[in-house]
Protein backbone atom coordinates (compact mmCIF):
# COMPACT_ATOMS: atom_id res chain seq x y z
CA UNK A 1 0.00 0.00 0.00
CA UNK A 2 1.53 3.54 -0.79
CA UNK A 3 1.31 5.93 1.35
CA UNK A 4 -0.95 9.07 2.08
CA UNK A 5 -0.78 12.37 0.44
CA UNK A 6 -0.56 13.93 4.36
CA UNK A 7 2.20 11.00 5.08
CA UNK A 8 4.41 11.78 1.70
CA UNK A 9 4.57 15.30 2.70
CA UNK A 10 5.71 14.36 6.42
CA UNK A 11 8.23 12.29 5.63
CA UNK A 12 9.30 14.67 2.70
CA UNK A 13 9.92 17.29 6.01
CA UNK A 14 10.60 14.86 8.73
CA UNK A 15 13.49 12.74 6.19
CA UNK A 16 14.65 14.66 3.26
CA UNK A 17 14.14 17.94 4.30
CA UNK A 18 15.50 17.79 7.89
CA UNK A 19 17.12 20.16 9.86
CA UNK A 20 15.82 23.02 6.64
CA UNK A 21 12.77 25.48 6.67
CA UNK A 22 11.53 22.87 4.57
CA UNK A 23 11.21 20.56 7.35
CA UNK A 24 8.60 22.51 9.24
CA UNK A 25 6.83 23.33 5.86
CA UNK A 26 6.27 20.21 4.32
CA UNK A 27 5.15 19.18 8.01
CA UNK A 28 3.12 22.25 8.32
CA UNK A 29 1.44 21.37 4.67
CA UNK A 30 0.87 17.07 5.09
CA UNK A 31 -0.75 18.11 8.68
CA UNK A 32 -3.33 20.94 6.97
CA UNK A 33 -6.31 19.08 5.14
CA UNK A 34 -7.02 22.11 3.27
CA UNK A 35 -3.40 22.53 2.14
CA UNK A 36 -3.54 19.02 0.65
CA UNK A 37 -7.01 19.20 -0.77
CA UNK A 38 -5.43 22.40 -2.76
CA UNK A 39 -2.81 20.13 -3.97
CA UNK A 40 -4.94 17.53 -4.96
CA UNK A 41 -6.32 19.91 -7.65
CA UNK A 42 -3.30 19.40 -9.24
CA UNK A 43 -2.69 16.12 -11.79
CA UNK A 44 -1.32 13.29 -9.34
CA UNK A 45 2.61 12.82 -11.10
CA UNK A 46 2.56 16.45 -10.31
CA UNK A 47 1.66 16.51 -6.21
CA UNK A 48 4.99 15.57 -4.88
CA UNK A 49 6.43 17.69 -2.04
CA UNK A 50 9.47 19.20 -4.07
CA UNK A 51 8.00 20.39 -6.82
CA UNK A 52 4.74 22.22 -4.76
CA UNK A 53 7.53 23.91 -2.66
CA UNK A 54 9.46 25.11 -5.68
CA UNK A 55 6.25 26.55 -7.29
CA UNK A 56 5.56 28.11 -3.98
CA UNK A 57 9.01 29.63 -3.77
CA UNK A 58 8.28 30.72 -7.27
CA UNK A 59 5.52 32.73 -6.05
CA UNK A 60 7.22 34.72 -3.27
CA UNK A 61 10.41 35.29 -5.90
CA UNK A 62 8.35 36.68 -7.85
CA UNK A 63 6.84 39.22 -5.26
CA UNK A 64 2.89 37.52 -5.39
CA UNK A 65 3.52 35.87 -1.68
CA UNK A 66 5.63 38.52 0.62
CA UNK A 67 4.78 37.13 3.70
CA UNK A 68 5.98 34.18 2.95
CA UNK A 69 9.20 35.57 1.08
CA UNK A 70 9.52 37.43 4.47
CA UNK A 71 9.59 34.33 5.78
CA UNK A 72 12.01 32.78 4.08
CA UNK A 73 14.32 35.68 4.37
CA UNK A 74 14.17 35.62 8.27
CA UNK A 75 14.31 31.97 8.51
CA UNK A 76 11.55 31.21 10.38
CA UNK A 77 10.03 28.16 10.20
CA UNK A 78 6.82 28.65 11.90
CA UNK A 79 6.03 31.92 9.95
CA UNK A 80 6.78 30.01 6.71
CA UNK A 81 4.57 27.21 7.71
CA UNK A 82 1.39 29.51 7.94
CA UNK A 83 2.43 31.58 5.10
CA UNK A 84 2.39 28.57 2.65
CA UNK A 85 -0.27 27.60 3.51
CA UNK A 86 -1.95 30.77 3.29
CA UNK A 87 -0.38 31.28 -0.27
CA UNK A 88 -1.56 27.35 -1.34
CA UNK A 89 -4.67 27.80 -0.49
CA UNK A 90 -5.10 31.69 -2.20
CA UNK A 91 -2.90 31.20 -5.43
CA UNK A 92 -4.27 27.55 -5.85
CA UNK A 93 -5.02 27.76 -9.67
CA UNK A 94 -1.67 29.55 -10.02
CA UNK A 95 0.25 26.80 -8.14
CA UNK A 96 -1.17 23.99 -10.80
CA UNK A 97 -0.70 25.96 -13.58
CA UNK A 98 2.81 26.10 -12.64
CA UNK A 99 3.71 22.66 -11.39
CA UNK A 100 2.07 21.92 -14.85
CA UNK A 101 4.48 23.61 -17.13
CA UNK A 102 7.51 22.92 -14.65
CA UNK A 103 9.47 20.16 -13.24
CA UNK A 104 12.44 20.26 -10.76
CA UNK A 105 15.94 21.00 -11.55
CA UNK A 106 17.63 19.92 -8.15
CA UNK A 107 21.34 20.02 -7.35
CA UNK A 108 22.24 22.67 -10.62
CA UNK A 109 25.66 23.71 -9.53
CA UNK A 110 28.83 22.35 -8.79
CA UNK A 111 28.66 19.33 -11.16
CA UNK A 112 31.94 20.86 -13.52
CA UNK A 113 34.12 19.64 -10.95
CA UNK A 114 33.38 15.95 -11.79
CA UNK A 115 33.06 16.71 -15.43
CA UNK A 116 36.29 18.54 -15.66
CA UNK A 117 39.15 16.26 -15.32
CA UNK A 118 37.09 13.45 -16.82
CA UNK A 119 36.80 15.20 -20.03
CA UNK A 120 40.47 16.47 -19.61
CA UNK A 121 41.70 12.36 -19.74
CA UNK A 122 39.18 11.70 -22.41
CA UNK A 123 40.56 13.76 -24.87
CA UNK A 124 44.19 12.53 -23.53
CA UNK A 125 43.36 9.14 -24.35
CA UNK A 126 41.95 9.52 -27.68
CA UNK A 127 44.79 12.08 -28.42
CA UNK A 128 42.13 15.32 -28.86
CA UNK A 129 43.67 18.62 -29.20
CA UNK A 130 39.73 20.59 -29.40
CA UNK A 131 36.73 18.47 -28.10
CA UNK A 132 32.54 19.03 -28.35
CA UNK A 133 30.24 19.18 -25.72
CA UNK A 134 27.17 17.23 -26.05
CA UNK A 135 25.50 17.66 -22.43
CA UNK A 136 22.51 14.95 -22.31
CA UNK A 137 19.65 16.19 -20.15
CA UNK A 138 21.29 19.40 -20.29
CA UNK A 139 18.50 21.28 -17.92
CA UNK A 140 19.92 24.99 -18.55
CA UNK A 141 23.06 24.23 -19.75
CA UNK A 142 25.00 24.67 -17.02
CA UNK A 143 27.40 22.27 -17.21
CA UNK A 144 28.99 23.41 -20.54
CA UNK A 145 30.10 26.16 -18.36
CA UNK A 146 32.95 23.92 -17.68
CA UNK A 147 35.73 25.33 -19.38
CA UNK A 148 35.11 28.45 -18.35
CA UNK A 149 35.06 27.63 -14.34
CA UNK A 150 37.92 27.84 -12.07
CA UNK A 151 37.81 24.84 -9.76
CA UNK A 152 39.98 23.94 -6.64
CA UNK A 153 40.35 20.14 -5.61
CA UNK A 154 41.53 20.52 -1.89
CA UNK A 155 44.18 22.43 -1.77
CA UNK A 156 45.53 22.05 -4.81
CA UNK A 157 45.96 24.78 -7.36
CA UNK A 158 42.65 25.65 -9.32
CA UNK A 159 41.77 23.95 -13.08
CA UNK A 160 39.98 26.63 -15.47
CA UNK A 161 39.62 29.81 -16.00
CA UNK A 162 41.82 31.38 -12.73
CA UNK A 163 39.92 34.60 -13.96
CA UNK A 164 36.46 33.20 -13.77
CA UNK A 165 33.44 34.16 -11.78
CA UNK A 166 32.47 31.03 -10.74
CA UNK A 167 34.71 29.53 -8.49
CA UNK A 168 33.87 26.14 -7.57
CA UNK A 169 35.55 23.65 -4.57
CA UNK A 170 35.48 19.97 -4.60
CA UNK A 171 36.87 17.80 -1.88
CA UNK A 172 39.61 15.42 -3.25
CA UNK A 173 38.95 12.14 -1.31
CA UNK A 174 41.77 8.88 -1.34
CA UNK A 175 45.36 8.66 -2.07
CA UNK A 176 45.10 9.64 -5.53
CA UNK A 177 45.10 13.77 -6.62
CA UNK A 178 42.79 14.81 -9.38
CA UNK A 179 44.71 14.95 -12.11
CA UNK A 180 46.05 18.91 -12.83
CA UNK A 181 45.55 18.16 -16.92
CA UNK A 182 44.10 21.20 -18.55
CA UNK A 183 41.02 21.00 -20.69
CA UNK A 184 42.06 21.09 -24.43
CA UNK A 185 39.93 23.89 -26.79
CA UNK A 186 36.10 23.41 -26.70
CA UNK A 187 34.59 24.38 -29.60
CA UNK A 188 31.28 23.41 -29.65
CA UNK A 189 28.70 23.51 -26.66
CA UNK A 190 25.15 21.57 -27.00
CA UNK A 191 22.58 20.49 -24.53
CA UNK A 192 20.11 18.39 -25.14
CA UNK A 193 16.83 18.41 -22.89
CA UNK A 194 12.95 17.40 -23.22
CA UNK A 195 12.51 20.89 -21.92
CA UNK A 196 15.45 23.26 -21.93
CA UNK A 197 15.52 26.46 -19.63
CA UNK A 198 16.63 29.75 -21.17
CA UNK A 199 18.83 31.26 -19.36
CA UNK A 200 18.20 34.55 -21.19
CA UNK A 201 14.37 34.45 -20.24
CA UNK A 202 13.52 35.50 -16.67
CA UNK A 203 11.03 33.35 -16.15
CA UNK A 204 12.96 30.26 -16.39
CA UNK A 205 15.92 31.84 -14.68
CA UNK A 206 13.44 32.49 -11.28
CA UNK A 207 12.40 28.85 -11.45
CA UNK A 208 15.66 27.76 -11.71
CA UNK A 209 16.67 30.10 -8.28
CA UNK A 210 12.74 29.06 -6.68
CA UNK A 211 14.04 24.92 -7.52
CA UNK A 212 16.77 25.98 -4.65
CA UNK A 213 15.69 25.69 -0.92
CA UNK A 214 15.12 28.59 1.24
CA UNK A 215 17.67 29.42 3.53
CA UNK A 216 20.77 28.21 1.39
CA UNK A 217 22.65 31.62 0.26
CA UNK A 218 26.01 29.93 -0.63
CA UNK A 219 23.89 27.42 -3.53
CA UNK A 220 21.68 30.77 -4.60
CA UNK A 221 25.03 33.08 -5.14
CA UNK A 222 26.42 29.86 -7.11
CA UNK A 223 23.61 29.29 -9.01
CA UNK A 224 23.30 33.69 -9.75
CA UNK A 225 26.88 33.12 -10.92
CA UNK A 226 26.67 30.34 -13.22
CA UNK A 227 23.77 31.85 -14.54
CA UNK A 228 25.54 34.63 -15.35
CA UNK A 229 28.21 33.35 -17.21
CA UNK A 230 26.73 31.02 -19.17
CA UNK A 231 23.81 34.20 -20.62
CA UNK A 232 27.07 35.84 -21.64
CA UNK A 233 28.06 33.22 -24.36
CA UNK A 234 24.42 30.69 -24.22
CA UNK A 235 25.01 27.25 -25.20
CA UNK A 236 23.33 25.60 -28.33
CA UNK A 237 19.73 23.85 -26.50
CA UNK A 238 18.47 21.37 -28.44
CA UNK A 239 14.74 20.57 -27.37
CA UNK A 240 13.31 16.93 -27.58
CA UNK A 241 14.44 13.48 -26.79
CA UNK A 242 17.90 12.96 -26.19
CA UNK A 243 18.52 10.07 -27.59
CA UNK A 244 16.81 10.95 -31.14
CA UNK A 245 19.12 14.30 -31.39
CA UNK A 246 22.18 12.80 -30.27
CA UNK A 247 22.59 12.38 -34.25
CA UNK A 248 21.96 16.31 -34.71
CA UNK A 249 24.58 17.00 -31.81
CA UNK A 250 27.36 15.21 -33.11
CA UNK A 251 26.86 16.78 -36.65
CA UNK A 252 27.31 20.19 -35.36
CA UNK A 253 30.67 19.24 -33.44
CA UNK A 254 33.31 20.24 -35.96
CA UNK A 255 35.42 17.92 -37.91
CA UNK A 256 38.76 17.17 -36.04
CA UNK A 257 36.87 17.87 -32.38
CA UNK A 258 36.37 14.98 -30.46
CA UNK A 259 32.87 14.94 -29.46
CA UNK A 260 32.60 14.29 -25.59
CA UNK A 261 28.80 13.46 -24.84
CA UNK A 262 28.36 13.85 -20.83
CA UNK A 263 25.46 12.45 -18.66
CA UNK A 264 25.20 13.47 -15.04
CA UNK A 265 22.45 11.83 -13.08
CA UNK A 266 20.37 12.23 -16.31
CA UNK A 267 19.92 7.90 -17.07
CA UNK A 268 18.45 7.32 -13.51
CA UNK A 269 15.05 8.67 -14.95
CA UNK A 270 15.49 6.40 -18.48
CA UNK A 271 14.47 3.01 -18.97
CA UNK A 272 16.60 0.24 -19.15
CA UNK A 273 15.87 0.39 -22.92
CA UNK A 274 16.06 3.46 -23.67
CA UNK A 275 19.61 3.41 -21.71
CA UNK A 276 20.52 0.85 -24.41
CA UNK A 277 19.30 3.09 -26.85
CA UNK A 278 21.50 5.63 -25.91
CA UNK A 279 24.88 3.48 -25.76
CA UNK A 280 23.84 2.59 -29.24
CA UNK A 281 23.50 6.31 -30.46
CA UNK A 282 27.18 6.36 -29.28
CA UNK A 283 28.41 3.47 -31.54
CA UNK A 284 26.36 4.54 -34.46
CA UNK A 285 28.69 7.92 -34.19
CA UNK A 286 32.01 5.94 -33.33
CA UNK A 287 31.53 4.23 -36.95
CA UNK A 288 32.25 7.85 -38.20
CA UNK A 289 34.89 9.29 -35.50
CA UNK A 290 36.05 8.53 -32.43
CA UNK A 291 33.36 9.55 -29.43
CA UNK A 292 33.94 10.16 -25.59
CA UNK A 293 30.97 10.02 -22.98
CA UNK A 294 31.52 10.54 -19.53
CA UNK A 295 29.34 9.88 -16.78
CA UNK A 296 28.31 10.46 -13.25
CA UNK A 297 25.26 8.41 -12.59
CA UNK A 298 24.22 5.85 -9.46
CA UNK A 299 26.46 2.90 -9.28
CA UNK A 300 24.99 0.40 -12.30
CA UNK A 301 23.14 2.83 -13.75
CA UNK A 302 25.54 3.39 -16.60
CA UNK A 303 25.52 0.36 -19.30
CA UNK A 304 29.01 -0.57 -19.92
CA UNK A 305 30.82 1.22 -17.13
CA UNK A 306 32.27 -1.05 -14.15
CA UNK A 307 30.80 -0.62 -11.12
CA UNK A 308 33.97 -1.78 -8.95
CA UNK A 309 31.68 -4.40 -7.04
CA UNK A 310 30.11 -1.46 -5.54
CA UNK A 311 26.37 -2.16 -4.51
CA UNK A 312 23.31 -0.29 -6.07
CA UNK A 313 21.98 2.52 -3.67
CA UNK A 314 24.82 2.84 -1.82
CA UNK A 315 25.10 6.42 -1.46
CA UNK A 316 27.76 7.27 -4.08
CA UNK A 317 27.74 7.72 -7.89
CA UNK A 318 30.36 6.23 -10.51
CA UNK A 319 32.27 8.60 -12.79
CA UNK A 320 32.78 6.57 -15.72
CA UNK A 321 34.71 6.94 -18.89
CA UNK A 322 33.89 5.03 -22.84
CA UNK A 323 36.41 5.98 -25.52
CA UNK A 324 34.71 4.53 -28.57
CA UNK A 325 36.37 4.22 -31.67
CA UNK A 326 34.99 2.14 -35.03
CA UNK A 327 34.55 -1.21 -33.10
CA UNK A 328 36.14 -0.55 -30.35
CA UNK A 329 34.84 0.07 -26.83
CA UNK A 330 37.16 1.43 -23.86
CA UNK A 331 35.22 1.73 -20.76
CA UNK A 332 36.36 2.26 -17.45
CA UNK A 333 35.08 3.62 -13.89
CA UNK A 334 38.09 6.26 -13.33
CA UNK A 335 36.44 7.73 -9.92
CA UNK A 336 33.69 7.51 -7.38
CA UNK A 337 31.98 11.08 -6.07
CA UNK A 338 29.32 11.89 -3.30
CA UNK A 339 27.18 14.79 -2.88
CA UNK A 340 26.23 15.58 -6.59
CA UNK A 341 30.16 16.08 -7.43
CA UNK A 342 31.31 18.17 -4.34
CA UNK A 343 33.45 15.12 -3.23
CA UNK A 344 35.53 13.00 -5.82
CA UNK A 345 37.89 10.19 -5.44
CA UNK A 346 40.03 9.65 -8.61
CA UNK A 347 40.84 5.83 -9.16
CA UNK A 348 42.25 6.17 -12.90
CA UNK A 349 45.93 5.55 -14.04
CA UNK A 350 46.66 9.07 -15.55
Amino acid sequence: MGRTLAQTYRRFGEVDAAGTLYERVAVALGDSGEALRAIEAAPARKRNPALILAALHDLALAGRAPALAAAYAAADGDAASGAAIDTLLRETDAIVDIVGRRRTRPDETGRCAVLYPAIAEAAHRAGANAVGLIDVGCSAGLNLNVDRVAITYGVGRPLGDPSSPVRMSCSNVGDRPVPARALPEVVAWIGIDSDPVDVTDADDVRWLRACVWPGLPERTSMLDAEIALAATDPPLLLRGDAVDLMADAFARVPAGALPVVTTTWTLSGYSLENRLRFLHRLDEAAAERPVAWVSAEGVGVAPAIPTLGDRHASGHSILGLAVLDGPRLRAEAIGRCWSRGRLLAWLADS
